[in-house]
């Protein structure tokens, strides 16, 4: 039998043929049919068709034609990615061939185009691509991960589309920026220092145009792993002086707690409290890979949280960079005090017209969202919908969180201007709330329009999956590169 392996994502209604000699309708109907239509994702797989290749039909579920644009969309991933799920299990096979010709916009329905006219589909490549990925340090079979690699490993299996075409590499492009940012966020604190990970940052962007890294040496007290200010300056758009986009992540590459020592059970977790840093950086990789035509600014303040003889401790009151005092009442809110000061940094330095930071900030954000939805509050409605749109598109959705003054009374009574935390009730509204004052132009004046539309996205909840999806296996989840 071949290593060859076709990838046939088939809707029940329809009579398309992407294989020469294959009929998927007629495939179909001779396995086993129970009494409901199957459900998205049931896969089934022919040896030896056609002629000593192998053919796995992945279905599309019931009606797949009357579903809504984004419906279809998610429909898709999930039959590709349960197929790759299927086919990655099984040994001997390499190179697949994905038909990434359903299209979401037939009949005239939206969907977002490239310029290319080609009616290939780039979430077949997504979802190939994610459905793929596993982490694992183990050293049999060799792990593609392991740092100590001279050479890379190659892929289990080779994906190609039967219809090349400019959005098959694009998505691509998008799986491969969200797969990195896994690898940054899965791999343990001992191999994901601050200084690694603007080592594995700086070796990933090599090569590409218009890019320019930063690295900045910071002084830390509570741990011996120096800390870093990463800055990534990608000039794509016509003017290379055009006002930036800008985005912040946080980036602390191990959080214990620091002298308010988080819990043991589950504490290893926190090896991907950089997921913020994380997946700027995979998004800031994919605009740069595309080249498109915006001017980009990422900040990634990377450092540890730890527990030691020179650490910050409870009551502590510190200065920020936008001059106001901070009382540091519990030492494991160390995200917002590092992100604030990026924030502000950020906007007052290279004036962006939208800042969006990206942080694991909260626990209240996993109360209140699950791993379902990033949460979302912004200054900004039109940023807010932009977001909810791109957000739907995908399916790695957003919700939108109150921002409201009406919270700072908890953040407010200290001894100091801001308080790093305020209580447990409404956790990631006020350390929202916290960091909104160091996010410097988002308010208007002289009854002009805000310079600065910013959005803080907290994806404490979404980082990880404990439950695995048909193309995400559990662990860190890179989201929200996409």
């Amino acid at each position: 039998m071949s290593s060859s392996v076709f990838i046939l994502p088939l809707d029940h209604g329809s009579t398309t043929k992407a294989v020469s000699g294959v009929n998927p309708t007629e495939l179909w109907a001779q396995t086993p049919q129970g009494e409901k239509p199957p459900s998205v994702g049931t896969v089934r797989t022919f040896y030896n068709t056609p002629a000593n290749k192998v053919t796995a039909l992945s279905s599309l579920g019931d009606k797949f034609a009357g579903k809504a644009p984004n419906v279809k969309k998610e429909l898709l991933r999930k039959s590709v990615g349960s197929a790759v799920k299927q086919l990655k299990a099984i040994d001997g096979l390499k190179d697949v061939a994905v038909d990434a010709s359903a299209d979401p916009q037939a009949a005239g329905e939206y969907f977002i185009k490239t310029t290319s006219n080609s009616s290939t589909n780039p979430l077949t490549a997504v979802a190939a691509h994610l459905a793929l990925y596993k982490f694992s340090l183990k050293t049999k079979p060799p792990s593609a991960f392991n740092p100590n690699l001279k050479e890379p490993l190659p892929e289990k299996l080779n994906f190609t589309p039967i219809q090349a075409s400019k959005e098959w590499d694009r998505g691509v492009i998008y799986a491969k920026s969200q797969n990195f940012a896994r690898t940054l966020m899965e791999l343990p604190a001992n191999m994901m220092t601050p200084t690694i990970f603007t080592e594995r940052v700086q070796a990933e962007f090599a090569g590409l145009k218009n890019v320019e890294i930063i690295v900045r040496d910071e002084v830390t007290k509570g741990t011996s792993e120096p800390a870093r200010i990463m800055e990534i300056h990608y000039k794509g758009a016509p003017s290379k002086d055009a006002q930036p986009l800008a985005f912040v992540g946080k980036g602390i590459t191990f959080d214990s707690g620091g002298i308010s020592l988080k819990p043991g059970a589950g504490m290893k977790l926190m090896r991907g409290d950089m997921g913020g840093a994380a997946t700027v950086v995979g998004a800031a990789l994919a605009i740069a890979q595309l080249e498109l035509p915006v001017n980009l600014v990422v900040v990634t303040p990377l450092t540890e949280n730890m527990p030691g003889p020179s650490a910050t401790k409870p009551g502590d009151i510190v200065y920020a960079m936008n001059g106001k005092s901070v009382e540091i009442d519990n030492t494991d809110a160390e995200g917002r005090l590092v992100l604030s000061d990026a924030i502000y940094y950020t906007s007052t330095e290279y004036k962006p017209h939208t800042l969006i930071d990206v942080a694991t900030l909260t626990g209240a954000m996993c109360v209140a969202l699950g791993e379902v939805f990033s949460g979302v509050f912004s200054s900004s409605d039109t940023l807010w919908e932009q977001l909810r749109v791109a957000g739907e598109t995908e399916y790695d959705r957003f919700w939108r969180m109150p921002l409201e003054e009406d919270f700072g009374p908890q953040i407010h009574s200290s001894n100091a201007d801001l308080q790093n935390t305020g209580g447990r009730d409404a956790g990631a509204c006020t350390a929202a709330l916290f960091l909104k004052p160091f996010a410097h132009g988002i308010e208007a004046e002289d009854g002009q329009e805000p310079a600065l539309k910013w959005a803080h996205i907290d994806i404490a909840g979404s980082m990880e999956a404990t439950r695995a999806t048909p193309y995400l296996e559990t662990g860190m989840t890179g989201r929200p590169v996409r």
